[in-house]
């Protein structure tokens, strides 16, 4: 950590006795001070018979599964179910790019976790994105196929709540994966109506779910069902065989209240990964072909969650708890036969592993010289138990081992917040939040095996001016970090290759964040912010799981703006257009270039719903991904792709609803994602640098009957 930020954490940690809660007595003589003095709470999720586009949306009650969120920056914001749910999309986690500036790919077959970009960065599958779902982690640290690893395809998007997301590293919950953003999913625990819906599409698309909620005791039980299959356009059929189930039992409110939730979730399917345009070119296969027909994956997600929550004069405890259980294997050839000429590069990796943690928070009430102020405390930790392995394989079958170690990897971490009213037009919130990381790596290359200990300690600083004419202007600055992969923390020696040395990973990358932003409220049912951003990251290490090496990255910096708006135009109506521009460097100098592979410069969406309860209800999505640069000198870009995606349909006063979804309208002869890097084909007498591409998926139309009781 630098001097100024042991600086400025040490001289905080001073002051924290300034700000403690006066005795009983003197919050008595406070008399008015309430949470929602400084809070803002989360907004409630729009009831069924509000403004909706979905046949499938049920409503219910809900509750953000931590502490209510403070509207402290210009890029922050809570987003309901019925929003998340208008959106018509190919994948569940595409409904998290009603996240304004984020994009949602896959590269792959329709099991693998998708890949991310967001304020300039290629968050690969969840890099620097830190993605929750009822308080438990979705990241996977040391994960086998990356760092960071957030599959989201358990995802029942009908049960979604809420959604809380916040970009930048400026708040003090978010710790690991979160410098460029953050997104909280909480499930509803109670539905307002029961349903069961099914839907049929192209490609072989089909789907169905059920999902119940009935009193049991002084509380509720909920319980959903999900099964699907697909095949998509591929020449070889994805065959995506999934199942997935939610049960809930909940008490309470999300205040006063508890809950305990189990999920199982199991998936199997084929792979078309990204392909070289050479080989499209010259007719080896077409747009939708596949050089190695045997890639593919299997996976399988296991949890046990609970929250507890209670409020008193004083404020608002929390606890949180989970245990997950998760396995995935992966074949994958990328290459083709440019390591093996004979058998091929097709290599199979292997996650298994038991993870637990929970979280408990205190947010109390107190007052500053009179002035209304609240803290906010909270401890987190996680243990992963991990088995993690790198195979070489023909079509699926053994052929040697890369590595195959064992790692337990365990993390604490503390955070501190102090908000304070100062007047009616500015408010401040000062905080820390200090991590704490230890991994023992027990791995089947013996020097590679050993053990490693890190830390970190971040400011997070916020100030807020206004309301002035419905305007605040928010100034905001945070410490953050991602790990790396605690392989590549303590390996000496190339796996592959152990008679070479190579350089260790540190284990803690920090970055660091800026941002000036401002929000208007004057129109009637009109939100627009407008953000400016700059976030810089320390020189990376990062262990390649696809490798099994470590390779050095470069200091990287990125500044650029954000502008968002939302407008209810009328209660059935609203219209949304989103904005960013990037600019991504390497921040040190380099004959190669200073470019930022894969970093998208422009994202633009846009979009309109309309619907409110009976009657005819639709939505229409459109979704710009700019070029990018491929390479560092900017010599190779990608092509952008814009896509367009559309919904009617006729909701009936009996509870019965119908919905066809047409996704890619315009036909676009686009890509999901684009890479450039040396591959060879069979007969190729030598490696070749291409571009590599995973199309997208050609128009494709889906129709959805729902019925709620």
């Amino acid at each position: 950590m630098s001097p100024s930020r042991l600086s400025l954490a040490s001289t905080f940690f001073t002051c924290v006795a300034t700000f403690v809660a006066p005795p009983a007595d003197a919050q008595e003589a406070a008399g008015e001070i309430r949470l929602d003095e400084i809070e803002v709470a989360a907004p409630t999720p729009v009831p069924s018979g509000a403004a909706s586009a979905s046949a499938g949306y049920v409503g219910g009650v809900t509750g953000i599964g931590g502490a209510l969120m403070t509207v402290n920056s210009a890029s922050a914001g809570i987003i309901s179910g019925a929003q998340l749910n208008s959106r018509p999309v190919t994948r569940p986690g595409e409904v998290l790019e009603e996240v304004p500036g984020l994009i949602v790919t896959q590269h792959s077959g329709e099991g693998k976790a998708n890949q991310f970009f967001l304020r300039g960065f290629n968050l690969d599958h969840g890099t620097d994105i830190a993605i929750h779902v009822d308080g438990m982690p979705v990241n996977m640290r040391t994960h086998a196929h990356g760092q960071g690893y957030a599959d989201l395809n358990f995802l029942i998007p009908e049960l979604v709540g809420a959604v809380e997301f916040h970009k930048g590293p400026y708040f003090v919950r978010d710790g690991d994966f979160a410098s460029a953003g953050s997104v909280r999913i909480d499930y509803l625990d109670k539905l307002d109506r029961n349903i069961a819906l099914t839907t049929l599409g192209s490609f072989g698309f089909k789907r169905g779910l059920s999902a119940a909620s009935v009193p049991l005791g002084t509380g509720n039980l909920l319980v959903a069902g999900e099964a699907q299959t697909y095949d998509g356009p591929w020449v070889v059929p994805d065959a995506l065989r999934k199942l997935n189930g939610v049960a809930r039992y909940s008490q309470g409110t999300a205040t006063d209240g508890f809950s305990v939730t189990g999920m199982a979730y199991w998936a199997k399917w084929n792979a078309t990964n990204q392909i070289p345009e050479r080989a499209v070119a010259e007719g080896i296969i077409g747009r939708y072909g596949t050089l190695d027909p045997t890639d593919g994956g299997e996976t399988g997600r296991f949890s046990l969650s609970g929250r507890w929550s209670q409020s008193d004069a004083g404020g608002i405890t929390r606890a949180s708890a989970y245990v997950i259980r998760y396995q995935m294997n992966l074949w994958n050839n990328f290459t083709y036969f440019l390591n093996d000429p004979v058998n091929g590069d097709q290599f199979r990796q292997r996650d298994a592993r038991v993870l637990g943690g929970g979280e408990i928070s205190r947010v109390f009430q107190g007052d500053l010289f009179g002035l209304p102020m609240e803290n906010e405390i909270g401890v987190q930790t996680r243990t992963d138990d991990i088995r993690v392995g790198l195979f070489n394989t023909t079509a699926r079958q053994y052929r040697s081992t890369v590595l195959d170690d064992r790692v337990l990897e365990a993390s604490a971490a503390f955070y501190y917040e102090n908000r304070v009213r100062w007047t009616d037009w500015l408010r401040t919130s000062v905080g820390f939040r200090a991590d704490g990381y230890y991994a023992d790596v027990r791995s089947d290359t013996a020097a590679n095996s050993g053990r490693a200990r890190d830390g970190i300690v971040n400011p997070k600083l916020g100030v807020v001016f206004g309301p002035w004419a419905d305007t605040e202007i928010y100034l905001n600055y945070g410490g953050g970090f991602h790990s790396n992969d605690a392989r590549g923390v303590t390996a000496t020696v190339d796996p592959a290759s152990p008679l070479f040395n190579i350089s260790r990973s540190p284990f803690l990358v920090p970055s660091t964040g800026y941002e000036v932003g401002i929000r208007n409220r004057s129109i009637a049912g009109l939100e627009t912010s407008l953000a400016l951003f700059r976030l810089d990251f320390a020189s990376e290490n990062l262990f390649q799981g696809d490798t099994g090496t470590t390779e050095p990255s470069r200091p990287t910096r990125r500044f650029g703006i954000e502008w968002s708006n939302h407008y209810a135009l009328t209660p059935w109506l609203r219209l949304e257009g989103d904005l960013t521009i990037t600019n991504a460097r390497f921040s040190d100098r380099d004959p190669v270039g200073q470019r930022v592979p894969e970093a998208p410069t422009t994202i633009a969406s846009a979009g309109v719903t309309f619907g409110k309860g009976q009657g005819w209800f639709g939505s229409l999505r459109f979704r710009y991904f700019g070029p990018r640069p491929l390479i560092e000198d900017n010599s190779v870009r990608s092509k952008p792709t814009a896509l367009l995606n559309g919904r009617i349909g006729y909701a009936f006063d009996n509870g019965v609803s119908l919905a066809l979804d047409v996704l890619n309208l315009t036909n676009a002869r686009a890509d999901q994602i684009t890479y450039y890097y040396e591959s060879r084909l069979p007969g190729e007498a030598a490696a070749v640098a291409d571009r590599h591409f995973h199309p997208v998926e050609p128009t494709a139309v889906r129709l959805t009957l729902a019925g709620r009781f």
